[in-house]
């Protein structure tokens, strides 16, 4: 056990967060706590971490543990680079390193007791230099500021130019390079694009020490976790498995819990009837039993009614009228800033009844092909067409279309002048605001609070053909099903932007990935996605380094529903391409084997009297193993692009 969390109790102004709240989490285990919005998740984190006082109760680390908090949002105020921010948790490793330097540059000019004094401090700097993997601190930086979606241009831009996302991710790549004992990460995917996601799931998976997430991203909480704490009512219960099978659990649990309290509820009603009929007999071997059976029910252990769900928001999306067959038709579109181009020469189309899912790293311009969908910026070049009777119901991710000044009241009085004033508060109860909530400013709202109140416009809006920018951000678990649920019932035409992988696998029907500057179509959901995405990329690079010409007016390069393989010729030269790679890699891993071999051998020798009392062949050696190291390197990176 590394920590340990007892009877655990914290209130606000506005009430009880956290109730006797008690658990531990193992060495090496990895746990997410789970909750809708407001339940205590963050709280528990910071109380925990030390940022927050408990009311009541303590928390207890095993002895040594050291630990690394990552906050929702961060600050890094410095002036440095982002590679000399990541370089500072390397403190240590480059102390040992520049102690060695000097202890080479003593020992030229030692002999005697004194050098070896020297060979003795040298040794021990080298042991925990390699203790501390000091010869390849380089690549670790590199590995983890690339998996974290920064670009080598980028490695060495101020930190103060960042956004706070950006922040973020530079604060998360020095918690994992610091390699505490346990992780507490809070929201670790906001702000990651889908690569990067996948990145941080393999680091976390094979990370040696314990990971304790707050996370809404189901995917990611799939492939990582092996226990959920979930925070309900203010009290805390604990599941063994990841989230699916907590989710199956927790139902379970339910109905079981529903099952009894239903039946003690039939045997209390049952023995009330009883007394009564027995006093109704007016005699005193009657009423003695009554009193006999009273005395029984008052000492049994009355259940609590089960919690059947949290408050959740409720909601139908349905088209006002039917569109026709083709909703969107997109020819030659490109778009760049400046000298940035995102991306040129796009086609697709879009059918009527089609969910259509848009992914890609950050910055490839997918929010920016939804503005030019909405006419909120131009494009460079080309066309977009709207079919017949399409009617655009848009979700912005920023919430822009909300007015900053207006009440929630006004908000939807204002656009839709229609609507009395009880459908107007039905509305907003339906999205989780009552009473005087109605009258709060919408710049007074948390990021989740504005969702649900685009949700509700967006709801109302009867649209045909729903465009989405990341309308799962800032939702709790729950309010993401149930849009899943909506979404999926919903008759008209989705075209969306998102990074949860797991509300893509439930509602898409197809993939546009946006990658590069071109689109690739997937016939399937995310799953799907991931079985072609090798195939499809291929395809992709074959046509982009020899051809011009797209595949098909979809520039859905080698997979789509009408073209289902490549010709003969793109196979033959697409193996031989693949094989060569693999050849490439087979001799660098084989290179890589040669030259640690012989570092070994170099420590071994190093070991030996006769080598470190003879400081010419001493020097030597360490000059040979200096050189190996910086060729491992260089081989290292090689096999990490060629393995890419």
């Amino acid at each position: 056990m590394i920590v340990s969390c007892n009877h655990i109790t914290k209130s606000f102004v506005t009430g009880p967060v956290l109730t006797d709240v008690s658990f531990h989490i193992n060495e090496r285990e990895k746990t997410v706590i789970v909750g809708v919005n407001g339940a205590g998740k963050s709280t528990l984190l910071k109380i925990i971490t030390g940022e927050l006082y408990a009311d009541s109760g303590e928390v207890t680390f095993a002895k040594g543990t050291t630990v690394g908090y990552l906050a929702q949002h961060q600050d890094l105020a410095t002036e440095h680079t982002i590679y000399e921010v990541m370089l500072e948790i390397k403190k240590e490793v480059l102390t040992l390193d520049a102690r060695m330097r000097d202890l080479e540059a003593a020992m030229k000019h030692s002999e005697g007791a004194e050098l070896e004094r020297l060979l003795a401090e040298y040794s021990r700097c080298n042991h925990e230099f390699e203790q501390q993997n000091g010869y390849a601190y380089k690549s670790e930086i590199t590995g983890v500021l690339k998996g974290l979606g920064f670009t080598e241009d980028e490695f060495y831009k101020p930190v103060r130019e960042l956004s706070g996302g950006q922040k973020t991710r530079v604060y998360l790549g020095r918690l994992l390079l610091s390699a505490p004992d346990i992780l507490f990460l809070d929201e670790p995917t906001n702000h990651l694009d889908m690569n990067s996601i996948a990145w941080l799931e393999t680091f976390l998976l094979g990370y040696k020490g314990t990971v304790v997430i707050v996370a809404h991203d189901r995917y990611f909480l799939d492939k990582i976790v092996s226990k959920v704490i979930e925070i309900e009512q203010t009290r805390a219960e604990v599941y063994e498995g990841n989230y699916t099978e907590y989710a199956a659990k927790k139902a379970a649990n339910r109905e079981i819990a529903l099952r009894h309290y239903l039946n003690q509820q039939q045997e209390i009603r049952h023995q009330e009837e009883v007394i009564a009929k027995l006093r109704s007999f007016n005699r005193e071997k009657s009423i003695k039993r009554a009193e006999s059976r009273e005395k029984m029910l008052a000492k049994i252990e009355r259940l609590d009614k089960p919690v059947l769900s949290e408050a959740s928001m409720h909601f139908v999306l349905e088209p006002q009228h039917i569109s026709g067959n083709d909703v969107l038709s997109v020819s030659g579109l490109a778009k760049a800033f400046g000298s940035h181009k995102l991306f040129s020469d796009l086609h697709f189309e879009i059918k009527r009844g089609e969910r259509v899912a848009l992914i890609g790293n950050n910055g490839t311009g997918k929010t920016t092909l939804l503005k030019i969908l909405n006419q909120e910026l131009p494009p460079d070049a080309g066309e977009l067409r709207l079919g017949a009777r399409v009617t655009i119901g848009y979700y912005d991710q920023e919430h822009q279309v909300l007015h900053p000044e207006k009440t929630l009241f006004e908000e939807l009085q204002d656009a839709y002048p229609t609507l009395d004033n009880t459908s107007i508060r039905n509305i907003l109860a339906a999205f989780l605001f009552t009473n005087d909530d109605v009258y709060k400013q919408i710049k007074a709202l948390s990021g989740g609070e504005r969702g649900r109140v685009s949700l509700a416009k967006l709801m109302l809006s009867e649209a045909n053909f729903l465009v989405l920018d990341e309308p799962t951000n800032h939702l709790d678990i729950t309010s993401r099903e149930i849009l899943e649920d909506a979404l999926n019932r919903y008759t008209g035409t989705v075209f969306y932007v998102s990074h949860d992988r797991y509300f893509i696998n439930r509602t898409a029907t197809r993939i546009l990935d946006l990658t590069q500057g071109q689109l690739l179509s997937y016939i399937g959901n995310y799953d799907y996605y991931l079985e072609k995405k090798d195939t499809q990329e291929a395809a992709a690079g074959l046509l982009s380094s020899g051809k011009t010409e797209p595949l098909d007016k979809t520039n859905s390069f080698a997979y789509t529903a009408s073209s289902g393989k490549l010709d003969w010729q793109q196979q033959k030269e697409e193996q031989a391409r693949i094989r060569k790679q693999q050849n490439e890699l087979k001799r660098v891993e084989e290179e890589i084997t040669s030259l640690e071999t012989r570092s070994e051998e170099i420590n071994q020798l190093l070991t030996k009297e006769e080598i470190y009392t003879d400081v010419a062949r001493l020097m030597e050696l360490n000059q040979e193993k200096k050189e190996l190291d910086e060729q491992l390197e260089t081989l290292m990176e090689q096999w990490e692009e060629l393995s890419e």
